[in-house]
């Protein structure tokens, strides 16, 4: 029985040591940098931006591998159940953190499965609406909004969306009655605007910029501490009476059990990374405010920004 236990310390030493030397020399070859959604999208965009800089600074390859399926899940599932040693990343944004309230059937817990490496960014949500509904303000555009209960319609990318949910938040906040319409394409949306098929949205201003630049739609509000003054002047919904703070945030997460040597690792790579004024300056074309938050406040965050939003989030239902 002495002999057993002895081995048995043995090997885990042994492993232990293993564990460590492996962390030491992390990173030694290519790291996958997974992307739940398809080429061309925010969080593709901002995968591909950092993945040029992170294999610069880490000295090894760092590919991008979209693995676009079931609103995020099939990303979600491949980082959940990699080997949990660094190589394996997921990058990710507020949608990946509610996955669990929108399918009761999800083969991964998108909180506990995962670590917080590092959040980038930050995306206020844009209160918008086309320049020919006629309101010029956020208080003339909530009047209208409780004049006609449930006449006034807004676009987003579909249920359980960042965009969905910034307009559920604001109505909730407001305390007005507007219908939200998933839609499949998000480009008609915009389309939908013009047309006034649809009254509002509530976007990250990269996706609406052009088109408030050339006056076809109107920014009332942004739900942020502060006003936005570049490229546009955009007040806070606070200044105008609406408590709304609403934003989604853009950050890189790997596997829970991932050593935590190697995480900083990561986090120290990603913030020399975003330091970087060529990337910051690409960042902010998305419309994203750079925030680099690390490993346990970035699970901090993300904890209190469910638990805000849980009661909105449980409302909307779960697909069984």
């Amino acid at each position: 029985m002495k002999c057993l236990r002895l081995i048995a310390a043995a090997l885990l030493l042994a492993a232990l040591t293993f564990s460590a030397r492996a962390a030491d020399q992390f990173p030694s070859r290519l790291i996958t940098l997974v992307v739940p959604l398809t080429p061309g999208t925010t969080i593709d965009i901002l995968a591909r931006l950092y993945a040029d800089k992170l294999s610069q600074i880490l000295g090894q390859q760092v590919l991008v591998l979209n693995k676009p399926g079931a609103g995020g899940v099939l990303g979600g599932e491949t980082v959940a159940n990699a080997v949990p040693d660094g190589y394996t990343l997921l990058f990710a944004n507020s949608g990946h953190s509610i996955l669990g309230f929108l399918n009761s059937s999800l083969p991964f817990d998108p909180i506990h499965d995962f670590a917080g490496v590092s959040m980038i960014g930050v995306a206020p949500a844009i209160v918008v609406v086309p320049s020919a509904l006629g309101v010029t303000s956020l208080k003339e555009f909530v009047d209208m909004a409780r004049a006609k209960p449930g006449a006034i319609n807004y676009g987003s990318a579909g249920i359980g969306t960042s965009t969905h949910l910034a307009g559920a938040y604001f109505a909730a906040q407001a305390k007005i009655d507007i219908v939200h319409v998933p839609y499949t394409v998000s480009t008609n949306i915009i389309s939908d605007m013009l047309s006034g098929a649809i009254q509002a949205s509530f976007d990250p201003l990269a996706f609406v910029l052009s088109f408030l630049q050339n006056g076809s739609l109107r920014a009332l509000a942004i739900g942020a501490d502060e006003p936005l003054t570049e490229p546009l002047k955009i007040p806070t919904a606070a200044a105008q009476g609406v408590d709304y703070n609403y934003a989604t945030w853009y950050g890189i997460l790997a596997p829970a059990k991932t050593p935590k040597p190697v995480l900083k690792t990561l986090a120290d790579a990603i913030a020399k990374a975003s330091q970087d004024p060529d990337l910051q300056q690409k960042i902010k074309a998305q419309g994203i405010r750079p925030e680099n938050t690390a490993l346990d406040a970035f699970d901090t965050y993300v904890d209190n920004d469910v638990a805000r939003l849980s009661p909105l989030i449980k409302g909307i239902g779960v697909k069984q």
